[in-house]
């Protein structure tokens, strides 16, 4: 058997009896006895608990109570600071981190999983579900990589687009997880300025209402390897805003634009207002007369201020940007070819957003584009698409 353990109560109470016998003129081995311990436990209980009442032991009894608790929760609040400075910096916002997370405390730190999950936020069923992907993860990961790749200046909105276009049913949330996990990213634009706007409104006082309203244009220069200068003039429809075209050539005078809107006057038709800058290609007198002779209007933006011929502006930084920077030219030949190229993809296949992530002419290379909806109507995207079936810039 066992010796029985005595609470602090009872402890109390014998040695108070041992007191009482004693005084009644009983010797101390003989009232130690009648207790029914040894004299070497009745004097460590007369150590640790002489001169005590029951209810100052009580008292004594839940203070170490509250020490022990106090200690505790001081040892835990220790334990979970130490737990969130050896987790990632930063907001643990998926629960994908957040398994990782405590995976890496648990091994590290050699705590519970419980006590990891309840010190980062993570439920334990969370923490031990495995995460079941979809059966065609691997394949849209594949094709928005390889877009993502062939089309560094896109957002995951764009590619998601082409991913539409191509077949895939998938929105944009998705797209958007799966283009975080991978790391993909564009390199961030430079904050925009603040401009001083006229009192009437003059950036909006003529603005598209149809196909070939407004057209827009404006010349934009780089450079060839030999260090030679070419000039590109590009002309927008403002309202569909797609690219009507792009000469390029090393000089470009009031005579060659004359040459560029004849062409597309021809092609396209007579459209009520040309937008420009002042630049003397576009206010030569020349100009001006043909254009009205035409039946056709100019439409001059106040001096200094670009940001009133806004479509034909912003084209030129998406040419600048997703070609003119990442493309070194030898002749002027192959810019040309290569220009030519990009506009038909910017026309035909770039997702626009101003459009609703459509590109500005989509008919011009799918005619028969009937059979979109049943498309998008398929219960499953291919399993993996083909290179005949991805975009592509031609």
């Amino acid at each position: 058997m066992g010796t029985k353990r005595h609470k602090p109560e009872d402890v109390i109470a014998k040695l108070r009896q041992v007191d009482v016998l004693v005084g009644q003129g009983q010797s101390l081995a003989e009232a130690i006895r009648s207790i029914g311990v040894t004299e070497v436990t009745y004097y460590r209980w007369r150590k640790e608990y002489g001169g005590l009442k029951s209810d100052q032991v009580r008292r004594m009894k839940d203070l170490e109570t509250e020490n022990q608790r106090l200690r505790k929760a001081i040892a835990d609040l220790t334990l979970d600071k130490l737990i969130l400075q050896e987790a990632a910096k930063g907001k643990l916002l998926s629960p994908a981190r957040r398994r990782a997370c405590v995976e890496h405390i648990v091994e590290t730190m050699k705590v519970s999983e419980r006590r990891a999950c309840r010190a980062l936020g993570q439920h334990r069923s969370t923490q031990r579900k495995v995460p079941r992907g979809r059966d065609d993860e691997a394949a849209l990961t594949a094709d928005l990589v390889e877009l993502a790749e062939r089309y560094g200046r896109y957002g995951y909105r764009k590619i998601g687009a082409l991913l539409k276009a191509a077949g895939w049913l998938v929105n944009d949330k998705r797209v958007e997880r799966i283009w975080r996990r991978e790391g993909l990213k564009v390199r961030a634009r430079q904050p925009k300025r603040g401009r001083l706007w006229d009192g009437d409104g003059s950036c909006i006082r003529l603005r598209p209402e149809y196909r070939d309203h407004v057209w827009s244009y404006d010349f934009v220069e780089a450079r060839t390897h030999d260090g030679r200068k070419f000039r590109m003039l590009n002309v927008v429809d403002e309202f569909t805003r797609e690219c009507l075209t792009i000469r390029v050539a090393r000089k470009l005078k009031a005579t060659d634009v004359i040459d560029v809107l004849s062409d597309l006057f021809i092609l396209r038709g007579v459209p009520g207002h040309i937008r420009s800058d002042n630049g003397p290609e576009f206010i030569a007198k020349s100009v001006q007369a043909w254009i009205a002779g035409v039946g056709s209007k100019t439409a001059y933006i106040a001096p200094g201020s670009p940001w009133e011929n806004g479509y034909v502006e912003s084209f030129n930084a998406r040419l600048r940007d997703e070609l003119l920077d990442g493309e070194v030219f030898y002749t002027l030949k192959e810019a040309q070819i290569v220009i030519e190229s990009w506009r038909r993809h910017y026309n035909t296949v770039r997702p626009h957003g101003a459009l609703g992530y459509r590109p500005p002419a989509p008919e011009v290379f799918l005619p028969a584009f009937t059979a979109w909806p049943a498309a998008l109507a398929r219960p499953a995207p291919p399993a993996k698409l083909s290179v005949e079936q991805r975009p592509t810039l031609h």
